[in-house]
């Protein structure tokens, strides 16, 4: 574990990242943490997965027909906030460590089912999640996606908890 994290050989890094600022801190984080200068052959892959899209009926309740425009405009939404997520990443990584290769992936379904399928696929040295902090009992109710990819990838996963205090956060921190 420690050859992968100190830059042993030419690696792949996966960060998934989503709408929460803690991925955006973990990516940071993995930057400047996992990242080295010596291993400028690194690959970061920003991984962002997609919602399943809600499933609509012809009918509304009221009785109303949802037409196709409608269905793509919100089709559209998605992928508008799968391209600012991935800019912000990108821009992240580019004031952070300005050399190392960035390539981007964007899933679609279950984020849990798609980052351990990316992993496997890309064959990731190091996968690198953020964590939303919630407690037992949301936890318990809708699931972690980092608790379940810990447990089904082959490679290591760092989870990086965000931060508690403000002026920590931003030393750590640059956006």
């Amino acid at each position: 574990m420690t050859e992968i994290l100190k830059g042993a050989k030419d690696r792949k890094i996966i960060v998934a990242i989503d709408e929460g600022e803690e991925s955006m801190y973990a990516l940071s984080w993995a930057l400047k943490n996992v990242v080295t200068s010596e291993n400028s052959k690194d690959t970061i892959f920003l991984l962002y997965v997609k919602p399943p899209p809600v499933i609509f009926t012809t009918l509304n309740e009221t009785g109303y027909i949802y037409s196709s425009d409608v269905v793509a405009t919100m089709e559209k939404y998605r992928t508008d906030v799968a391209v600012c997520l991935m800019d912000k990443a990108k821009r992240i990584c580019k004031g952070l460590k300005n050399d190392v290769k960035v390539e981007t992936k964007v899933g679609n379904g279950d984020p849990r089912d798609v980052i351990c399928e990316m992993v496997e696929k890309i064959g990731a040295d190091v996968l690198v999640l953020g964590t939303h902090g919630y407690g037992l009992l949301k936890r318990t109710f809708l699931g972690s996606v980092s608790d379940y990819c810990a447990h089904k990838v082959k490679c290591p996963v760092l989870i990086v908890k965000r931060l508690i205090s403000l002026e920590d956060e931003n030393k750590a921190l640059v956006l």
